[in-house]
């Protein structure tokens, strides 16, 4: 499945996810030098793939480098925040209130994008909060800008020269004016922030009017989610995560994303659903965001299109928790967790996890998905309930 890049999210800052790489020219092509003979280059290319001089020059003519944009771009934020404070933070009265309204107010285009993509309401209606909330916050840096200055600079050109190129084809169609258009820093548009290449692959016409404007357009942004959360590979009438509670003698090893059991077979070791019934037939994943004493879910194939959409593991059982809301779930149980970590102790602890020879890749103080495997296996060495979340008396066993 294909990959997006993601930056942070305009309203709910997550971390920069994803990947989409296009054929593009060699990197001395294609990035760096005079920036004005940069531009020539990307017009040569477009024209080359059949896209017009004029829509060419008429995005290119007035792009500048955006300094502001390279600076978000270096310093990129770290997603530290647990699942409780995030959930708490973001799934508001105020949105679960305009994401029942905004579904009721669009339901016949909910319908017809169900009816086409498979993708139910609150699925998109989750994402459109937590991107935007609901179009209000798209983001203020202008996209041709911003685009043009991350496939200009040589960190990254193979991921944004070809979301420029797109940009290009938008603005042949009518749908992106060069001067006004903005969003997110790294290119998204929109009121669910999809970079250009998307737009142009799986935008549709909501509204009828001839066009694909997911900045204006609520009827577009619906439309388009749909067809792109169904080509990252949605299965029409699952579930996607469902809350659970869980028995204090289950084996915890068995728990955790890519380890999967029939909804029967977790009910036949106590696992209980908290709203609705257990699909017994679907694989699913026992997910303990903080551990054993805090919330459980599981979480069926479609979630793992919520990781295609953003990796960050708290983000995307966030969204997808709040699309279970938006659904009809009631709030979930959320238990006495352990203790977790603060910024120092979980560097402190991913050293030693390091040097202890387990792969938790850059020592950044996330508990990316590397450091919980670590974790767990850590903890089933040590005799301690092997649950993946990391306390200060693992640390202290350490």
């Amino acid at each position: 499945m294909t990959r997006r890049l993601r930056s942070f999210p305009t309203f709910a800052k997550a971390a920069l996810t994803g990947l989409l790489i296009s054929t593009a020219p060699t990197t001395a092509q294609q990035c760096g030098g005079d920036f004005r003979q940069f531009l020539a280059g990307v017009k040569q290319e477009a024209v080359s793939k059949g896209l017009s001089p004029q829509a060419a020059d008429r995005t290119l003519a007035g792009a500048q480098i955006d300094r502001k944009v390279l600076s978000r771009d270096r310093a990129q934020g770290v997603f530290k925040m647990t699942f409780l404070d995030f959930s708490k933070r973001v799934i508001s009265g105020y949105r679960m209130k305009n994401g029942a309204a905004n579904m009721k107010k669009y339901a016949g285009v909910f319908q017809r994008e169900e009816a086409q993509y498979g993708v139910p309401a609150p699925v998109i209606t989750a994402f459109w909060a937590l991107e935007t909330d609901f179009g209000a916050v798209q983001g203020d840096f202008n996209t041709v800008n911003a685009l043009a200055t991350l496939a200009h600079d040589c960190r990254r050109p193979e991921l944004f020269r070809p979301q420029l190129i797109a940009a290009i084809e938008m603005v042949q169609h009518g749908d992106l004016d060069p001067g006004s258009t903005t969003g997110a820093w790294a290119g998204e548009i929109g009121m669910v922030q999809m970079l250009p290449e998307d737009i142009i692959k799986f935008g549709k016409d909501g509204n009828g009017d001839g066009h694909v404007k997911l900045k204006e357009s609520a009827e577009d942004a619906i439309m388009t989610a749909g067809a792109f959360i169904e080509h990252l590979g949605w299965r029409r009438g699952e579930p996607w995560l469902q809350e659970v509670a869980v028995p204090q003698n289950l084996n915890w090893i068995e728990t955790g994303l890519g380890k999967t059991k029939t909804g029967g077979q977790w009910a036949a070791l106590g696992v209980q659903p908290r709203w609705g019934q257990i699909s017994s037939n679907l694989p699913a994943s026992l997910l303990l965001p903080q551990g054993r004493k805090g919330p459980a879910f599981l979480a069926y194939s479609n979630y793992n299109i919520y990781l295609e959409w953003n990796q960050s593991f708290v983000y995307t059982t966030t969204a997808a928790y709040f699309a279970t809301r938006l659904a009809g779930a009631p709030v979930y149980t959320q238990g006495n967790p352990d203790p977790g970590l603060n910024d120092a102790q979980m560097k402190q602890l991913q050293t030693k996890l390091s040097q202890m020879g387990y792969d938790v890749g850059k020592i950044d103080g996330i508990l990316g998905s590397g450091t919980r495997d670590a974790v767990q296996q850590v903890q089933q060495k040590l005799g301690m309930p092997a649950d993946a979340w990391p306390t200060p008396e693992l640390l202290n066993r350490l």
